[in-house]
């Protein structure tokens, strides 16, 4: 059957574009819309509900989708029946609407007759469903767009928070037009025996990402694609540089490319640490007048010419906003296919909701689980730093100091959200005296609080402070004794 293209009828001269038509000039035309696609969804679902409607919830189909309201509303009714479990039948179906006073509003018991009769080929749902899809998307841009101009016109104040509007609007529209279809049971079984047979033979990149340290890389199997791996600590622990010892190891020993959303420290200071913790080069020591030496320059050079060559990109936006942070980072994967995300830290972001303005707790909520969104998304791990509370200094003992996953600060849905949560502390910032301090030196520990997918302990570390550096393994004189 050939598609029918019945042109809608045209709207007043003076309809809003609010209503459905955009002006140019003294020219009104009719939003972009597929009248026949519609009526064909319509007539399949109302046959055949069961199948149809499934496959239109599946597809992510919505009552805005619908040109005409009167397709709208049906749509929207059907979608109610459907997931109440009531039979979708003509006859019921009319007095149903009747009963609820919709039957007017999708144009009377002729019109849903007209629809159940339209008689569709069953083989043409989901192209029919594109167009209708299509068309939506072509009217989405061109309401946003109309805005845009409106809002420019009137000359805001905040011309980074309109770019900011826009851009996220135009971003949701791609958001919405791409359907994430789920694998069949047969895909992910190919997918899990090729993933074990890559691992038998010990094929390099089988596990995720190394990070470096490698009894961390041992019990979690490096850093896997849509996963999120939360390391918090309380203030000077080294968390940043926990985290740039990772980035350096991917982005550098790896040649992977890599984006940090750093809230906290300049790309500079970022840069600065990376290059000298890389050549080895202590910069504490320029500050007493030391000269360094040939050898020493030779390394800084070379640092600092493979830092430039790397594919590090680094955001420096403080107080970013999750859906910021989520434009930047898709057009990055885009762009670059950036293979992994560092983000430091948590709770200097921002979700600009309003559900978040009354609830700080809900506003961590929100991001937590906006960033394990994006990790599922673009099919990337991403490491994210977290604040502790005061929970590790209240303790006594020897338990001074040691951090639980009960010490992240404001919302338990960082825990909830996260695929691994390592603690780190360092015992010598909480010694008593000096002799304790000395003991302790150089030793760190980051406690695997959390692996949904493997097994959970204390990872030994050695920091060496100097270069703002960590090591696997204990230092060097307690793994000797």
């Amino acid at each position: 059957m050939a598609v029918e293209t019945t042109a809608a009828p045209a709207p007043a001269k003076n309809t809003s574009l609010q209503q459905g038509a955009t002006s140019t000039d003294d020219v009104t035309r009719a939003l972009p819309h597929a009248l026949g696609p519609e009526k064909s969804l319509l007539s399949s679902m109302l046959q055949e509900p069961q199948e149809y409607i499934a496959v239109a919830i599946e597809e992510k189909l919505t009552a805005e989708h619908f040109y005409l309201p009167s397709h709208s509303t049906l749509f929207g009714f059907l979608i109610d029946l459907f997931e109440k479990n009531h039979e979708v039948e003509l006859v019921s179906l009319v007095q149903r609407l009747l009963d609820k006073g919709q039957l007017e509003r999708v144009g009377g018991a002729a019109a849903v007759t007209d629809l159940y009769t339209y008689a569709p080929s069953p083989g043409h749902f989901r192209h029919h469903l594109q167009h209708v899809k299509d068309k939506y998307v072509l009217r989405s841009i061109i309401r946003h767009s109309n805005e845009a101009i409106a809002q420019a016109y009137d000359a805001p104040d905040e011309v980074a928070g309109l770019l900011d509007t826009v851009e996220a609007k135009i971003l949701a529209i791609r958001e919405g037009a791409e359907t994430n279809k789920s694998p069949t049971i047969k895909q992910t079984v190919e997918d899990v025996f090729t993933q074990f047979q890559k691992t038998l033979v010990g094929e390099k990149g089988a596990q995720g990402l190394s990070t470096g340290f490698e009894v961390l890389d041992r019990m979690s199997s490096g850093l896997k694609p849509g996963e999120m791996f939360v390391v918090a600590a309380r203030p000077s622990m080294g968390k940043t540089s926990f985290m740039m010892n990772i980035v350096e190891h991917i982005c550098m020993d790896m040649g992977k490319p890599g984006m940090v959303f750093s809230c906290e420290m300049s790309a500079f200071q970022l840069v600065q640490r990376l290059v000298f913790a890389r050549a080895k080069f202590a910069t504490s020591q320029l500050s007493r007048g030391y000269k360094p030496v040939k050898a020493e320059l030779q390394r800084i050079q070379r640092s600092c010419m493979e830092t430039a060559q790397s594919k590090i990109f680094i955001d420096d936006t403080a107080g970013i906003s999750i859906n910021e942070l989520r434009a930047k980072a898709r057009r990055k994967k885009r762009d670059e296919d950036i293979q992994f995300i560092a983000i430091d830290y948590l709770q200097l972001m921002k979700s600009r909701t309003k559900q978040a303005e009354n609830s700080r707790e809900r506003e961590i909520a929100e991001i937590s689980a906006g960033i394990k969104g994006l990790a599922k998304e673009l099919s990337v791990p991403i490491l994210i730093l977290a604040q502790l509370n005061r929970g590790p200094e209240s303790r006594t003992g020897k338990s001074l100091g040691v951090p639980r996953m009960s010490d992240l600060r404001e919302s338990g849905a960082i825990e909830q959200d996260a695929d691994m949560v390592g603690l780190l502390y360092r015992s010598a910032y909480y010694a008593e005296n000096e002799e304790e301090r000395e003991a302790e030196a150089g030793k760190a520990n980051l406690v695997l609080a959390k692996n949904r997918n493997g097994e959970t302990g204390d990872v030994p570390l050695t920091f060496i402070a100097e270069l703002m550096r960590f090591q696997s393994g204990p230092p060097a004189r307690e793994a000797e004794s």
